[in-house]
């Protein structure tokens, strides 16, 4: 790969959530354009000169200077590891150009927005729901955040803090916040997979609201088992992937 295809960018921050989760900030060049909700490729220069490339969702804002994403550490990855040595100022390449289609665009329609999230899934709807037009577009906007524990719910002082912002301020009461943890109880927070509280109507009723073709819009983001599970609950209700040639309901993400 040349110089022309990434820039070298300087790693800002990191912070460690838990033994296996972290956020990592860069730089973001001057010309780096993306739709809140695309995802970069990174890359790390190992010891014998090698680069070592991964797609990482932002988390950031597209009008942010800065980009931030969210990692889970995978054992003896070669990417997580090479970067578990990085420190604040080492050098990051981030291809040029972004990819991915878990966009707002996706949709031609719709009511009520569904934003179902497993593990660092979360990032693109933390980038799509800092901007200005989701919150234009629906009328209700729910965010479905699913971990194993408690502790792995992440971001969730900016999730409480994206109703105060003075620019989305008017849209106060718009967005639902709806934490679902699988392996244990945790205060505030649904128990067990979103697709077990799907099918067990949980979901619905702490929406308050059901998800159905005519209204519904839903975006999902996580491990390639539960977005085709959900899909296939989804198609069951007659909720149809959404394609350049077809609208429909649903836009996918996998994330591994």
């Amino acid at each position: 790969m040349t110089d022309e295809k990434f820039t070298r960018q300087r790693l800002l921050d990191v912070q460690t959530l838990t033994p296996s989760l972290f956020t990592l900030r860069t730089s973001r060049d001057q010309g780096f354009r993306f739709n809140a909700g695309q995802f970069a490729r990174l890359g790390v220069t190992k010891a014998d000169g090698s680069v070592v490339w991964r797609a990482y969702s932002m988390v950031s804002s597209p009008h942010d200077e800065f980009l931030e994403f969210f990692s889970i550490v995978v054992p003896g990855g070669e990417f997580t590891s090479e970067l578990a040595r990085l420190q604040v100022g080492d050098e990051l390449l981030i291809d040029r150009q972004a990819f991915g289609y878990l966009t707002l665009d996706r949709f031609a329609d719709g009511r009520d927005l569904w934003m179902l999230a497993t593990g660092t899934g979360v990032a693109p709807f933390l980038s799509i729901l800092q901007g200005f037009e989701v919150w234009e577009r629906f009328e209700r906007i729910f965010l479905v955040y699913s971990a194993r524990e408690g502790k792995e719910l992440a971001y969730r002082e900016l999730i409480a803090g994206l109703e105060q912002r003075d620019y989305l301020a008017p849209f106060a009461g718009k967005l639902r916040f709806i934490p679902t943890v699988s392996r244990e109880r945790y205060p505030g927070a649904l128990q067990g997979r979103i697709t077990t509280l799907i099918e067990n109507g949980e979901l619905e009723r702490a929406a308050g609201v059901p998800l159905e073709p005519e209204h519904s819009r839903v975006m999902i983001c996580g491990n390639p088992a539960m977005i085709d599970d959900t899909r296939q609950l989804l198609k069951a209700r007659e909720m149809q992937l959404s394609l350049s040639r077809r609208p429909g309901q649903v836009a996918v993400e996998n994330y591994w």
